[in-house]
């Protein structure tokens, strides 16, 4: 490489770095309304509980008629209803919301696969993001409650982000809830024989969550905790 080409490569590195500082500052001002979009509606929907699962679970899936019976006993028991706004499990729970007539609260975002509005969301009640964190900072301040049903990484990341939140007291404790002992309790198989085991995490910590089988079990333990606390924004 000759001197003059080198020159070359430097100012074309320096003029991509520059743009990328740039482009970075001004995404602040995109971070920023998508915190303020929704606070302002998300403050106003009123006690809401999360259901999490796979995109992919079809309706005839069990456990996407089940995600439907959950949230539709919610409805009953007073609670809203939120989902990540997509199809499979977080169709199944605006489903069973709008059967329930009760709020129906989907938080969307745009993925190169899979990710698509599902009709069963309230109109005035359909967010989209450009940004996981901020849609994960929403799901965690305006849910009453996490329901887990059957899912992949992103269902798991956002079961353990709530549990590490609540674990470091980094957000007041609210349930937890899986869905599903046949197919959670391999990983909390894993979790108590290497985690709990080798000391990387507390008896105590095992207490942050509770696995169950049926929707009457989910909004029983729901009832049960909110008996002793008051309904509010975790932060």
């Amino acid at each position: 490489m000759t001197n003059d080409d080198r020159k070359i490569r430097e100012k074309l590195q320096q003029k991509t770095w520059n743009e990328i500082k740039t482009n970075d500052s001004w995404a602040i001002f995109k971070i920023m309304s998508e915190f303020v979009d929704g606070y302002e509606k998300l403050s106003k929907i009123g006690p809401c509980v999360s259901i999490f699962g796979s995109a992919r679970t079809k309706p005839e899936d069990p456990y996407y008629k089940l995600a439907e019976e959950v949230a539709f006993k919610l409805t009953q028991n007073g609670y809203g209803v939120i989902t990540g706004g997509g199809p499979g499990i977080m169709e199944a729970g605006n489903k069973g919301a709008r059967r329930g007539n009760g709020v129906s609260v989907g938080l969307n975002i745009e993925l190169p696969f899979e990710q698509h509005d599902n009709p069963w969301i309230d109109n005035d009640k359909n967010l989209e993001f450009d940004y996981f964190f901020v849609r994960k900072v929403m799901f965690v301040k305006y849910s009453q409650g996490f329901i887990v049903m059957p899912g992949g990484f992103g269902t798991l990341d956002e079961l353990f982000e709530a549990i590490t939140l609540i674990q470091t007291k980094k957000i007041g404790r609210f349930p937890i809830v899986l869905v599903g002992s046949s197919f959670w309790s391999g990983l909390i198989d894993w979790v108590k024989n290497i985690l709990l085991a080798q000391g990387n995490i507390s008896e105590t910590d095992l207490k942050l969550f509770r696995i169950v089988d049926t929707a009457d079990e989910a909004i029983e333990h729901l009832n049960k905790f909110y008996a002793k606390y008051s309904l509010k924004p975790n932060f």
